[in-house]
């Protein structure tokens, strides 16, 4: 198969060439840029081109968005410091969730076998979770309520509410979230 003949690219856009383009020139200058302070700024370019994004929303610097016009975010969510959203398709964010620095959310891989083709499905991540540094969220997947992704972890399906999910777990822990361990 040459790559360059595989189905997909342009067909997730959502948007003119022009809403593409100039979506790239807004996002290195306003929201991944790292010399840029300001949240709210981040935020209001995002808006402008598309995001629903609630009060309350911290968005650090070194962020990156791929189609703004896919993502939603509710209230008082913090996203952090070098979070890439490679949205190809909805990713929504639901209120009072943390993103930690570094981690990867992609709705987007290929066909191994056959064409190579492009295969999106969207992310929902309920209220109340932390998807703590460098995680990454595959496509097609659900992070309940209240649930804890620890550090490094790649979550390929979906994740019962209330759970604490790590990279060096073999299934999946239930449990309170803010427990206090006896040592």
């Amino acid at each position: 198969m040459r790559l360059r003949d595989a189905p997909g690219d342009r067909q997730t856009w959502g948007g003119s060439r022009a809403r593409v383009y100039a979506w790239s020139v807004a996002e290195l200058l306003f929201v991944t840029n790292p010399w840029q302070i300001s949240s709210r700024l981040r935020v209001a370019v995002l808006r402008l081109f598309g995001a629903q994004i609630g009060p309350g929303v911290t968005f650090r610097p070194r962020t990156r968005v791929r189609f703004p016009w896919k993502l939603t975010i509710g209230a008082d969510t913090w996203i952090g410091e070098g979070v890439w959203i490679h949205n190809q398709d909805q990713v929504k964010i639901e209120h009072d969730v943390v993103i930690s620095q570094e981690s990867f959310l992609t709705t987007g891989s290929h066909r191994h076998r056959s064409d190579m083709g492009l295969v999106t499905r969207p992310i929902l991540i309920e209220a109340g979770t932390w998807v703590t540094s460098r995680c990454m969220i595959l496509g097609g997947v659900t992070i309940g309520r209240s649930s804890l992704i620890e550090p490094m972890t790649v979550v390929q399906q979906n994740v019962p509410s209330n759970t604490v999910l790590g990279s060096d777990r073999s299934a999946y822990v239930t449990r309170p979230r803010f427990r206090q361990e006896q040592e």
